[in-house]
């Protein structure tokens, strides 16, 4: 079952989310015709920002349109560019790209905050850490980041909508309750509706199946280089990580604040297993290349849900790095747990037993509170 049935499934909303990321395309930043900021219209998603804010929901922005805001200032305005000129257009248009967001969002007292990822950023698990660990920093200091893809260093040709799967990579890495994905269209329909007047739209979609998938057309005309199929490959990633997605009009002002009034748009419910997915992965598809062993008193932590402090390990075992696998046991040999280090082994044995206000004074720098995050973390 994909669609609306007679019996609706309850639908998310952005009312209940926690954490929301939003993707919004070139095609929406940028007017087409002078190659300028929609300032008017980044004015509105910045109030919609806002008001999510005002009431405690974190917002993540992935936005496109460095190289659209670049072309033409750089006399680039044939329809195809050498990726080496992509990459220059990037550089300028990053700067102009920042510099809207920053405009729009500190009218409201929000900071602006710039990050470039790749795909690579999300995959690799040393970066990933990175990368969350700045996110949540971010996040928690009240800023609003905001991220575009790196194309600048880009090595391989700027590939077709890798910013509805960066979107949803950033979601997952976040654990995020909602993702929306500001489009031209107000959702998926089951045919392309500029082609086919019988196309009927898709208010809901329990499962991505091959059906749905043959639903994805083809990429629209301008500046925006992702199609439909790219956000149904999104909407995989971040329902398989337990998150919700919606494909919505975004060419109207205010366009999140429509979707909590009930403009019309298509959401996907979340894998009932997503969020214990990547739990899954750490505890049996990898091998640990090392172990920590911990007191009695932070093995109730951990069962509690706590993370893991340095001052509750008692031995560090193994050559892991950052990232790496570990396995976290008791004081009697059991396995209590398995994670992903936070530290190398080196920095973890010099910090085994100290409070983590000792750390700093330690290791010469001021690294993260926890050996391992409860995030990366699953019981036994």
């Amino acid at each position: 079952m994909h669609a609306l049935d007679e019996i609706a499934p309850a639908l998310p909303t952005l009312a209940g989310a926690r954490r929301v990321v939003v993707k919004i395309g070139s095609a929406l930043v940028v007017e087409e015709k002078t190659a300028t900021p929609r300032a008017a219209w980044l004015a509105s998603v910045a109030a919609d920002v806002a008001r999510l804010r005002a009431r405690g929901t974190e917002v993540i922005l992935v936005s496109s349109g460095a190289i659209a805001l670049a072309r033409r200032a750089l006399g680039l305005t044939r329809k195809k560019l050498r990726l080496e000129e992509k990459q220059a257009a990037a550089a300028v248009g990053q700067i102009r790209l920042a510099g809207a967001w920053q405009e729009a969002l500190s009218a409201h007292g929000l900071a602006a905050a710039q990050l470039l990822l790749t795909l690579e950023d999300s995959e690799d698990r040393r970066r990933y850490l990175n990368a969350r660990a700045t996110l949540g920093t971010l996040l928690d200091l009240g800023c609003v980041p905001v991220i575009n893809e790196n194309d600048t260093v880009a090595t391989a040709e700027i590939r077709f909508g890798d910013n509805d799967r960066l979107a949803a990579r950033v979601a997952e890495m976040t654990g995020a309750d909602a993702l929306v994905l500001l489009s031209d269209i107000d959702g998926l329909y089951t045919a392309d509706p500029r082609r086919d007047p019988q196309a009927a739209h898709l208010p809901v979609v329990e499962r991505i199946g091959d059906e749905i998938m043959a639903m994805g057309g083809e990429p629209p005309p301008g500046y925006s280089s992702g199609g439909m199929r790219t956000k149904l490959i999104a909407a995989r990633i971040a329902t398989g990580a337990g998150c919700a997605m919606a494909i919505a009009l975004g060419k109207r002002d205010n366009p999140l604040h429509a979707i909590e009034d009930g403009a019309r748009c298509t959401w996907f419910l979340p894998a009932p297993e997503g969020r214990t997915a990547r739990k899954r992965w750490i505890a049996g598809s990898l091998a640990p290349l090392g172990s920590l062993t911990v007191d009695t008193g932070a093995a109730r932590a951990l069962a509690r849900g706590s993370s893991l402090l340095p001052a509750g390990v008692r031995a560090v075992e193994g050559g892991f790095h950052r990232g790496d696998p570990v396995s976290v046991r008791d004081e009697a040999g059991r396995e209590v747990a398995r994670g992903l280090a936070a530290y190398d082994a080196e920095d973890a044995r010099r910090i085994a037993g100290h409070r983590s206000e000792e750390l700093e004074e330690i290791l010469g720098w001021r690294g993260r509170d926890e050996i391992v995050h409860r995030d990366d973390l699953v019981l036994m």
